[in-house]
């Protein structure tokens, strides 16, 4: 039995033995597999490390220099001309810049707790931790960016990089890494807050907090309560969103934030907390101020104004970034058009008449000068009627919106017939009628256009479709919806800096350039953006020529006679009247038009002129006053072209001009001058087929052109002679919305187109039998 036992013990301990030999050999393999992934997690960790630390360096190598000076300067941005010279800068004239010996430290506190609070423990210029939290903050925001920069590399941004999102790129922060800890090494934690306070931007072209205190509360720093300073020092984080003057509730939050943050980090007690968040946001502001500005900013304000927007619209932060903007500008023309515009060289009807004009460049899309209205109060930045949208063009759109299109799609002459006869809208019982409340039968495009006939005008678009008509406008940047009713073929919503950009494109035959403001942007470290509008066709020569050549008839015999300056120019008239409901509140304003408007060009230029009140209740457009679109342009457009070539367009070589007899049907070709009109074909749409020039051998002004319609691009580059009309003119298509049923005043139709008598009274009769009801939609 002993034995036994002995035997098992013997039998069991080599056994255990065993196991254990075994588990120890199955170990090694994974403990081998462990310490081959650390050795390679090692080595993948030192690459990347190493890569890292490289990659760092070739980009602070690039890293732009950073100055005394720079740190110190303020952080607006300055616009420049075309030719170099500096017009203004976006900052306040005076900057009260504040040493750090004269900074509250309260005011420092309150920028530390809220934007950096570990700021005098870290010499490295970057918070780490801060980056961490920043990264942890933006994965739970699903990427909604979240700050991680240190007050030292907010002022390293400020000083020498640009805001645009396009620019935050792993190079750009590795250079403001670099950069801030070089500031921190050279400048003292004291120093570098100086800058910081004195460089931010505070709303309303104000830099720094000692400006700031001045501007909002009429005080300097030092004698500021502690929610006043809390307020300031909580404002460079968005200072129009927390603009105590027009958004309190917001700006009482983030002074809240800053006193909260204050408190957390040791620097007021918890009454002082209590205190100073009980304080009204409003205590202790001073009356908003208008500004002082300088006459040429109070001249280029609506320039500058949509140059701002501009430059936003590519990313710039022209407040913070310390931007060199250069504009496209022409300051003499700037001038000009706001002389005319306040002068009283132009008939308005009253002080309170408004205008809004825009002038473009057709061969490259600058805008040369704008003017977004007269009589203004010193307000920086204010309306701008110049790009107003919510303004009828009446029928200076007819040219874009029915005609040209007919021309391109359908093929029509400019001797095509339409029917100015009795016209109800389809599926509705409204009619339509014209200015005169008479309808005048059968006459040629060119009559109808010149003359401005409404009923034309809608059958024309009604032909061509409002899909291919809208497609056509939205190509100049026009927006006329495809399902909007035919009322728009007289009168769809439009700035003048549309109209003018649209016209700009049969002045270039037919190759439109979207308008710009600004030609350049230089940011701080030296980097320089250049921008220039790439020419579209939007038509063929020919449209372009045609249109053209029947818009010269509206300065010379049709319903722009006001305008004409002898040039070789085109242009259309637009009229608006007053819908139903208006009337009903002002019936006295029935025989008055509420809108009035004239685009022009030569080769030169382009201007579109909007003339009007901003409310009912300002008045009426009274007298020589509905004319006033008209002397705008006139005027502006002789001194434009005093020194410019005065040159006629040449006519392609797929346009053949034809001489027809008068209200022929079918189109009767004659060589005779007697009772005949010059009309204008697309080579193979000839009334009698044939492709000769019959009348024009001898016309050099209108040679004929070797050139191409489907031409990519094509830039165009007129002295003055005064050949003014003193006839009234022709009132033209004009708008309402009424959706009543008028019975027409029994205008007598008229076959013949003969020649137009240029006295009558322009006149919206909206009275009686004869109220238009082509209205908008």
């Amino acid at each position: 039995m002993a034995e036994n036992n002995h035997r098992s013990a013997n039998n069991t301990a080599p056994k255990n033995s065993r196991m254990a030999n075994l588990h120890h050999d199955n170990d090694k393999p994974k403990r081998r597999l462990w310490l081959q992934i650390l050795k390679w997690f090692s080595i993948v960790v030192l690459l990347i490390l190493v890569s890292g630390v490289g990659l760092f360096a070739y980009y602070a190598k690039d890293a732009p220099s950073i100055s005394q000076d720079q740190l110190q300067s303020g952080g607006s941005s300055s616009f420049y001309t075309s030719d170099g010279k500096f017009l203004l800068s976006l900052g306040s004239e005076k900057r009260t810049y504040v040493k750090n010996s004269d900074i509250p430290q309260t005011l420092k506190d309150a920028v530390v707790s809220v934007e950096d609070k570990r700021f005098y423990q870290e010499n490295l210029g970057i918070d780490p931790i801060r980056i961490l939290g920043s990264i942890v903050s933006n994965a739970k925001s699903s990427g909604i960016a979240a700050g991680g920069s240190s007050i030292t590399q907010q002022l390293v941004k400020l000083t020498v990089f640009s805001t645009a999102a396009s620019q935050r790129t792993l190079k750009r922060k590795a250079q403001e890494a670099w950069l801030a800890i070089k500031v921190e090494h050279d400048y003292t934690k004291n120093q570098i807050l100086e800058y910081y306070i004195n460089k931010v931007y505070m709303n309303y072209g104000v830099y720094g907090m000692g400006t700031a205190a001045d501007y909002y509360y009429g005080k300097s720093l030092k004698d500021l309560d502690l929610a006043q300073t809390a307020l300031i020092a909580g404002m460079p984080n968005a200072p129009v969103a927390y603009d105590p003057y027009t958004y309190p509730k917001a700006a009482k939050y983030r002074r809240d934030i800053v006193l909260n943050a204050m408190y957390a980090n040791g620097k007021i007690t918890k009454a002082q907390l209590k205190a100073a968040k009980a304080e009204s946001i409003t205590q202790g502001l001073k009356m908003q101020q208008t500004s002082s500005e300088s006459s040429i900013r109070k001249i280029d304000d609506p320039y500058i104004k949509e140059a701002i927007t501009e430059v936003k619209s590519k990313g710039y932060d022209p407040y913070n970034d310390n931007l060199k903007i250069t504009l496209n500008i022409d300051q003499d023309a700037q001038n000009k058009l706001y002389e005319l515009a306040n002068g009283s060289t132009i008939p308005f009807s009253s002080s309170k008449m408004q205008v809004g004009a825009t002038i473009i460049n057709p061969s490259n899309g600058h805008v040369v000068a704008i003017i977004g209205g007269r009589n203004l109060p010193s307000v920086q930045l204010g309306l701008d009627r110049a790009v107003q949208t919510g303004r009828s063009t009446g029928s200076s759109i007819k040219p874009v919106l029915d005609y040209a299109p007919a021309i391109e799609y359908l093929n029509w002459s400019t001797a095509h017939y339409l029917e100015d006869t009795k016209y109800v809208y389809p599926g509705t019982n409204i009619q339509l009628y014209d200015w005169d409340n008479q309808y005048m039968g059968k006459m040629t495009m060119r009559y109808a256009l010149e003359q401005s006939r409404n009923v034309p005008a809608v059958k024309t678009l009604a032909k061509v479709g409002m899909k291919k008509a809208s497609l056509f406008a939205r190509k100049m940047n026009i927006s006329v919806g495809s399902n909007q009713g035919l009322s728009v073929a007289i009168g769809a919503n439009a700035s003048s800096l549309q109209m003018a950009g649209a016209y700009a494109a049969f002045a270039n035959e037919g190759v439109y350039y979207k308008p710009q403001f600004v030609s350049q942007i230089e940011t701080a470290d030296g980097v320089v953006h250049s921008y220039s509008s790439t020419g579209t066709r939007v038509m063929k020569k020919s449209t372009a020529y045609m249109i053209t050549d029947m818009l010269k008839g509206v300065l010379t015999e049709g319903s722009g006679t006001n305008a004409r300056t002898g040039l070789y120019e085109a242009g259309k008239t637009g009229t608006v009247k007053y819908s139903d409901d208006e009337l009903v509140k002002y019936p006295s304003y029935a025989s008055t038009p509420k809108d009035a408007w004239f685009v022009g060009y030569t080769k030169k230029y382009s201007i579109g002129g909007w003339t009007g009140y901003d409310n009912l209740s300002d008045g009426t457009i009274t007298g020589q006053g509905q004319y006033a679109s008209q002397y705008l342009y006139k005027y502006m457009m002789k001194y434009l072209m005093s020194d410019k070539e005065n040159s006629n367009w040449t006519k392609p070589s797929n346009v053949v001009r034809k001489r027809i007899v008068k209200g022929s049907d079918p189109l009767e070709v004659t060589s005779s001058k007697s009772n005949s009109t010059s009309e204008l074909f697309l080579r193979g749409h000839t009334p009698d087929g044939s492709n000769d020039d019959s009348d024009e051998s001898s016309s050099s002004s209108e040679s004929s052109s070797s050139s191409k319609d489907n031409e990519v691009v094509t830039n165009n580059s007129s002295s003055s002679s005064s050949s003014s009309s003193s006839s009234q003119g022709r009132e033209d298509g004009s708008t309402s919305n009424s959706s009543s049923s008028q019975a027409s005043s029994g205008g007598t139709p008229n076959n013949n187109q003969g020649t137009t008598t240029n006295n009558q009274t322009d006149n919206n009769n909206t009275t009686g039998q004869g109220q238009n009801n082509g209205g908008n939609n």
